[in-house]
């Protein structure tokens, strides 16, 4: 088993993930209908639900990599780009960010095993 330590709750700045969250939803809102070549979270909002999707997609595996890397400040990065291509993909697909939190809260509690039992998703001896 690898060697996982608990994290502080707060950013150095004092911030939490949710506050950073939060302001960044106000700002995706404020992009949409905004001129794409003034705002590339515009164009990204423009380009509808594939291109941003392209654009999480593609963050994530990069996320991935990072991770096995080994080098946190890129995992942080590239954990941060995720974030915000996640909340503009659910901004341009008409999921508010109350809803997928609501989701996530709704699986507090819940074994991940269970939860992906209910779903009918089969877990693998690598996921285990």
């Amino acid at each position: 088993m690898n060697n996982v330590t608990p994290l502080p709750d707060r950013a150095p700045e004092g911030r939490t993930l949710g506050a950073v969250i939060d302001d960044l939803v106000d700002i995706i809102a404020s992009r949409v209908g905004a001129d794409p070549k003034q705002s590339y979270t515009a164009s990204l909002l423009s380009g509808g639900p594939g291109k941003c999707a392209k654009k999480l997609g593609e963050e994530g595996v990069e996320a991935a990599l990072a991770a096995v890397s080994g080098d946190k400040a890129a995992l942080a990065g590239e954990a941060a780009d995720v974030l915000f291509h996640l909340l503009v993909t659910l901004q341009v697909c008409g999921v508010t960010a109350d809803e997928a939190a609501a989701a996530l809260n709704a699986r507090k509690g819940v074994s991940g095993h269970d939860e992906k039992k209910q779903r009918g998703v089969t877990v693998t001896q690598s996921e285990g």
